[in-house]
Parts: structure tokens; C-alpha cells; sequence
């Protein structure tokens, strides 16, 4: 599991701006017309609308996509009752994963409130800011009687996610699971470990499945619910079981499904032994479950698990319904979210979680082998299926059951939107960090006398992205751990001085690589004291599987030891650099910007080919765009001729590519300039996504401009057309930088030698 410290965690919280989000204009406001129309005087034209007309609150604010993450911090987490004020770093986590994965905006509210009455009047008054309500981390049984009156008062939806979430998710699996082994759910028998909201609300939806009420024992701390307990809120008392049972053994005899929403290791091996044939463990319990994965799969064959955790099969997070509701019951201006739009949302992730798993789930978890069945009940989080399936379903649930105030008539369209909301920039990163989790490699780091190495070197370890090779002294590698904090039990570390033997077989190697390019066994032994020439020879002879260096040194001189060692590949000219750009209009492919200084027209087809490559590696289509400072002839001189050249020869060898040029970047990115002025393009349906520049000073000064001032997230270089997967940082790259390269390059070596 991946191991945080104290200070990580402070400093990112802390880290200037303090926080996680922001609020960022949607509308232009740099000249004094902008601001006339967004505040005075013309703000009060839309005012006098909606005062009209409240429902013009949608067609003018931005309150149809604006959720409140609302807590009194009773219930935090794991941490229990800490106050609304410490609980407002996870409210605005919260929003982030609103944001990430539905594209909704957010505001996290802490009120200090633990009356109940008084919470209920402070969140009732603020429906006119919000099309939604997320209640969060409020301590049960509180939590039930304010969502219900809530509910009732409010007239937009709402939804206790630590209730209905689980809830939703697990039911989901429930159905699943009970399908793979033949059960019907109105004849199971249920025990559950665990009676706080998550629970109830479990069971309650199980109900609404066809769960017979007299089929469930329920326990909490303080043993089985019956009703001779006096210390019980009504809506656990509901489940009070009439049975004779006592104990957790007793009730576990013959038991179909077991789940659990309580504490770490409270269910033993043995009493797994108790339960009926296929039996079905659901222990949800956070970080660890009440009993451990690989516990239960060694204790029966036929046993089913899920539990909250990334790390096994079937993990139960809630992130695979919230954000999908609220977007579902938003953009149709639910009045609420009932009983039929969460069973909506349950019976669209059980119905995708059957069918055929896309090619890039499986590559974002390097599983090819998924497909519906014990190992795999319900969606993965990252499957991009999941906002055009669950919240289309909830969408029309709300318009079937009578709640929805502007239904949908165009479903093609509003799939086309949802997509639009996210981008596929969103999960970019996530699909191939968790495809290099799935096998990671060995990658060597020749400059591991530095911080940002070592505790990125840290993060991939703990995350098992990759198996580090720390190449420098050991006693000064050691005392900056020990100075940081850092774990680097795990990671290799090679002191290339003390490898004497080493060196003089990788310098006998050099030499015969580059003795007919003026090298000598001198010179090799010499170079072999240098941790990048050492470290391109550990990759070259088989040693390591990728290599990563360029942070303490500039882009030139750090490419030299893997240009001379590594080489390109077969049938490659020469390399090429590629940054990602991650914008939220998309994610965004500029080449060369690395490398080539003043490439040809026919070196550029080379760039082109493999940036192509580069960028379906990517688990994206290429739409190339070949740039220069004139639009399909309209200017004459030697940059766009060469870039009109370079276009001709790229169609000619690689007709089915989607490219065109020469054009200027502007054009190339604005579709309706393209439709307007240039529809013959084939980039004037979607414009590109590719581009490909003149030179090493456009492409860098472009690049960087968009770094530091257009809010995009820069990702690379990444080095293309290499013989081995070998990449070169950023001078004074971040810890992050470094994480999201490892990540590449480890995704890099798996496909080594296969088709990208």
C-alpha cells in the first residue's frame, strides 16, 4: 500500500495556493466591457430575467452544474467526530473527484452544527446557490433524520453519499455476484457486521432488490440487533431479527452473504467454513477489511470477495456512482434523487460490468483476462463507460418517476456532451500508471543523489509502478532518506565506483560499440565512472528495462550517453521529443520540441510517423496538424514550403493517418474556422489534436508559454523512436514530473519490440 508521511501530506495541502480548488472565471473579464457585462450594469439584465422567471436561474448562473459538499465533521473518515473546520480537507476532495469525474463544480460547506434541527435550517437556506446537495460525514443516526427532512423540504436533489453510495455500489456487486452463482436475493441469507448509516442504507436498498427482511442478523459493537435492545435508533430496530442467535458463528451458519461496514478483522477464518456453498464476503471496512483478501480466498475455493481496496479484485468505491447520479439528476433538474434513480444507477453498473471490457480499461489495469465473473463484478473506476452509462440511467429514471424538470429528448447528444465534460485528459495518467502498476519494470535513475529522485523513487516503489535502480554514493543517497524521511528499503542502489568489475566490462562494451567513432578503451573506462553512461549500459546490456536522467542537466547533454549507447531503432532516422498537454479542452500532442533543431521536410515524416505512434500509445486517435505561419498556401517561403513538403510525403506513407497542412496553429485548434474558411481540411470536423512544428524554438517556446501562463499540465518529454525505452526529464522537473515519466517509461518497456 502506498505509504504517506505526515509532512508529504502538510505540504501538499499547504503548498501555495493552499487547498485543492479555486474558483476560475468562465467568461472573459480583461477589458472594461467585460466587466460592465459580468457586474454592473449589465449584470442586472439577467437578474430582472429571473426574477421573472427562478427557472432562468439554469439558463443564466452557473447553478445547474454547481454540487455543495456539506458536512458538520461528526463522522470524518475514520477519524470520528473532529469538528466541521478539520473536516474541510476532505470536503474538498471531495469536489475534486466531482470535478475529476463528472465534470461538476463544487463548494464544500462546514457548518458548525451539531443539532440537527439547526443544520437542516442552515442547509435548506442555501438552495437558491446550489443545483445539488452532498451530504458528507455526518455521524449516524443524525445522518437519517437529516436527509430525510432535508428531502423533504428541498426541491433539488440530494444525497448522503456515505449512505447511498455504498449502498448503490454494493448492490450492484450483490446482484452480480448472487448471478454468477446461481442465488435469487429474495432467498439468501445475509449477516451483517455493522449497523451505522453505510449499513442500513445497504440493507434498505437490498430490500428494495428483494431481500426478505426476516433473512437478515445484524450486529454491531455491541452485538446482535434484536429487539430486546434499547439502544438502537429506529431505523436499525427495523432489522432487528427474530431468530434465536446470538453470536457471529451462530448467524454465519449456512449464511449465503456475509457484509461488512465495521472494523478490521472481526470475522475469523473458521466461521468462513460456516457459510452455505459460493459463498459471497462483501468486507468493506476501510483501509483494512474485516477480514483480510487473501485470508478468505485461501480459506474456501468457492468463496466471492469485494472489498473497498484497489488492490483486490471487486473494490467497492463509491467514486463509480456519485458523481454519475448527481450528473444524471443535474442535467435534467431532478427535484431529488428517489428510490428509482438509485436503482437505476445499481442496474446500470451491474448491466456494464457484463459486457465486453474495452481495450483501454484493459491496458489501464494490464488485465487482459477481465470480464464478468467472480474476479469481476462491477466496473473498474477508471472505465470511461461509466459517466454514458450510469448517467443517462439516472437521467431517465428521474424523467420515468415524475421528478424532472427539463428532460432529455436528444440521447445521442447528450452522450456527446457528457463526453465533452470530461475529456479524455482527465484519466490520461491514470490509465498508465495503472498499466505500469500491472507489470512493473526495472528503471534506473543515474542521478539519485538528488531529493526529488529519491522520494519519487519512493512514490513508484510504494505504488508498485516500478522497481528502482538508484545509481550514486550510498552513504549520501542513505543520509538524504534519513533527512526527508524517506523509505528506500525497497529500491536497489548501486555505487558505480565501487563496481569496479562492472565498469571495466561496460567499457570493454562501449569500446566496441564506438571504436570506429574515434572511442578508446581509455576513454570508455573513463566514461564508465559517469552515472549516465553507466546507467544507458545497465539498460543496453539487459540490466535495467528503461532509464530515466535529465534532471540535474540540460535536455543536450543528458540525450548524449543514450544517443551513443542506446541508439535508435531499426529503420528510424532519429529521435524525437513530444510533450503532453493537458488542457481541459483535451488532451493536446505538440512535436518535436525536444530534439531536432531545424528538421527537413523529410525528417519531419519521420517525426510525424513516430509521433503518431507516440500518440496511440496513448490510447488516442491522432489528428495531425503539420503548422507554420500560413494556411494551405496562402503564404510562400521556405518554412511552409518545407511544411507544405512535409505534408505531401506524410500522406503518401501514411495514408490512413487523419493530417493535414500547412496551417496555423490557431486554425488547426478552432474548428469553426476550419469549417468556415477551410471545410475541405480533414481536420474540419474535430480539429486537431496533434501538432507537429518547424522546428526545436517553436515547439519549445510554445510549450512552455502553455506551462507557465495557460493553465495546462505539462507532461514529458517524451523520447521517441528510441532502440530501448530511454527518457530525458525536464531540467528541475518536479517529484511529479518524474512520478508520470517512471510511469511512461514503464509502459514503455511492457510494450517493447510489440506494436504500438
Amino acid at each position: 500500500m502506498l505509504k504517506i508521511n505526515k509532512e508529504e501530506a502538510l505540504n501538499y495541502h499547504s503548498q501555495n495556493p493552499p487547498g485543492k480548488i479555486e474558483v476560475v472565471p468562465t467568461k472573459p473579464v480583461s477589458t472594461q466591457i467585460d466587466l460592465a457585462l459580468a457586474y454592473s450594469p449589465g449584470v442586472a439584465e439577467p437578474c430582472k430575467e429571473i426574477a421573472k422567471n427562478p427557472e432562468d436561474v439554469y439558463k443564466y448562473t452557473a447553478k445547474g452544474n454547481l454540487v455543495a459538499v456539506i458536512s458538520n465533521g461528526t463522522a470524518v473518515l475514520g477519524l470520528g467526530n473532529i469538528g466541521p473546520a478539520a473536516s474541510k480537507p476532505v470536503m474538498e476532495g471531495k469536489g475534486v473527484l466531482f470535478k475529476k469525474f463528472a465534470g461538476i463544480d463544487c463548494f464544500d460547506i462546514e457548518i458548525d452544527a451539531n443539532d440537527p434541527d439547526e443544520f437542516i435550517r442552515v442547509v435548506k437556506a442555501l438552495e437558491p446557490t446550489f443545483g445539488g446537495i452532498n451530504l458528507e460525514d455526518i455521524k449516524a443516526p443524525e445522518c437519517f433524520r437529516i436527509e430525510t427532512a432535508l428531502r423533504e423540504q428541498m426541491n433539488i436533489p440530494l444525497m448522503h453519499d456515505d449512505q447511498h453510495g455504498t449502498a448503490i455500489i454494493s448492490s450492484a456487486a450483490l446482484l452480480n455476484a448472487l448471478e454468477v452463482v446461481g442465488k435469487k436475493i429474495d432467498q439468501i441469507q445475509l449477516v451483517v457486521s455493522g449497523a451505522g448509516a453505510a449499513a442500513i442504507s445497504c440493507l434498505r436498498l437490498y430490500l428494495e432488490l428483494g431481500l426478505k427482511r426476516e433473512n437478515v442478523v445484524v450486529f454491531d459493537k455491541d452485538g446482535v440487533i434484536n429487539e430486546q435492545r434499547t439502544d438502537l435508533a429506529p431505523l436499525q430496530l427495523q432489522f432487528a431479527t427474530h431468530r434465536p442467535v446470538t453470536s457471529l458463528a451462530e448467524a454465519m451458519e449456512g449464511a449465503d452473504v456475509f457484509l461488512g461496514l465495521s472494523a478490521a478483522n472481526v470475522l475469523p477464518a473458521e466461521l468462513l467454513l460456516r457459510m452455505a456453498k459460493d459463498p459471497i464476503v462483501f468486507a468493506l471496512a476501510n483501509p483494512d477489511p474485516e477480514i483480510a483478501y487473501e485470508v478468505a480466498m485461501a480459506t474456501r475455493e468457492d468463496l466471492i470477495m469485494a472489498t473497498g481496496r484497489s488492490d483486490h479484485p471487486n473494490q467497492v468505491n463509491n467514486v463509480l456512482g456519485f458523481p454519475y447520479i448527481f450528473r444524471g439528476a443535474l442535467d435534467v433538474r431532478a427535484t431529488e434523487i428517489n428510490e428509482a434513480m438509485k436503482l437505476a444507477a445499481v442496474h446500470a453498473l451491474a448491466e456494464l460490468a457484463k459486457e465486453p471490457v474495452p481495450d483501454i480499461v484493459n491496458k489501464a489495469y494490464g488485465d487482459n483476462t477481465l470480464a464478468f465473473g467472480r474476479a469481476y463484478l462491477i466496473p473498474k473506476p477508471l472505465d470511461p463507460r461509466l459517466i454514458t452509462t450510469v448517467s443517462p440511467a439516472v437521467a431517465k429514471a428521474a424523467m420515468e418517476s415524475g421528478v424532472a424538470k427539463h428532460p432529455i429528448n436528444d440521447w445521442t447528444a447528450y452522450e456527446d456532451e457528457l463526453r465533452s465534460r470530461l475529456g479524455v485528459n482527465q484519466k490520461l495518467m491514470n490509465r498508465i500508471t495503472s498499466r505500469a502498476r500491472s507489470a512493473p519494470k526495472r528503471v534506473v535513475f543515474p542521478e539519485a543523489d538528488n531529493y526529488k529522485i529519491l522520494k519519487a523513487a519512493q512514490i513508484v516503489c510504494d505504488e508498485g509502478i516500478a522497481q528502482p535502480i538508484l545509481l550514486g554514493n550510498r552513504e549520501k543517497i542513505e543520509q538524504i532518506a534519513r533527512q526527508n524521511n524517506l523509505d528506500l528499503d525497497d529500491c536497489q542502489i548501486i555505487d558505480i565506483l565501487k563496481e569496479d568489475q562492472k565498469r571495466d566490462e561496460y567499457a570493454e562494451l562501449l569500446f566496441r560499440k564506438r571504436q570506429r567513432k574515434g572511442m578508446t578503451l581509455y576513454e570508455g573506462k573513463r566514461l564508465m565512472r559517469e552515472r549516465n553512461f553507466f546507467g544507458a549500459m545497465m539498460l543496453d546490456s539487459g540490466e535495467a528495462d528503461a532509464y530515466i536522467t535529465g534532471l540535474t542537466k540540460d535536455y543536450g547533454k543528458s540525450i548524449v550517453p543514450s544517443l551513443q549507447i542506446i541508439g535508435v531503432e531499426d529503420g528510424v532516422q532519429r529521435a524525437a521529443g513530444m510533450y503532453i498537454i493537458l488542457h481541459r479542452k483535451g488532451p493536446f500532442f505538440f512535436s518535436d520540441t525536444t530534439v531536432n533543431i531545424d528538421p527537413t521536410a523529410e525528417q519531419l515524416v519521420d517525426i510525424i510517423g513516430l509521433t503518431a505512434r507516440a500518440v496511440r500509445f496513448f490510447d488516442t486517435e491522432p489528428r495531425i496538424a503539420v503548422l507554420s505561419y500560413s494556411n494551405f498556401g496562402s503564404n510562400q517561403g521556405p518554412l511552409p514550403d518545407k511544411m507544405r513538403r512535409a505534408t505531401e510525403l506524410a500522406k503518401r506513407r501514411f495514408p490512413d493517418l487523419i493530417l493535414d497542412g500547412e496551417m496555423q496553429a490557431n486554425t488547426a485548434l478552432n474548428r469553426g474556422l476550419l469549417r468556415e474558411h477551410y471545410p475541405f481540411s480533414e481536420l474540419a470536423e474535430k480539429g486537431a489534436n496533434t501538432l507537429i512544428f518547424p522546428g526545436l524554438t517553436s515547439g519549445n517556446i510554445a510549450y512552455k508559454v502553455l506551462q507557465e501562463i495557460g493553465g495546462a499540465e505539462v507532461i514529458g518529454p517524451v523520447l521517441m523512436g528510441m532502440r530501448k525505452p530511454v527518457h530525458i526529464l525536464q531540467l528541475g522537473a518536479s517529484v511529479r514530473d518524474i512520478v508520470n515519466m517512471t510511469a511512461i517509461a514503464v509502459v514503455d518497456a511492457q510494450t517493447y519490440n510489440q506494436p504500438l
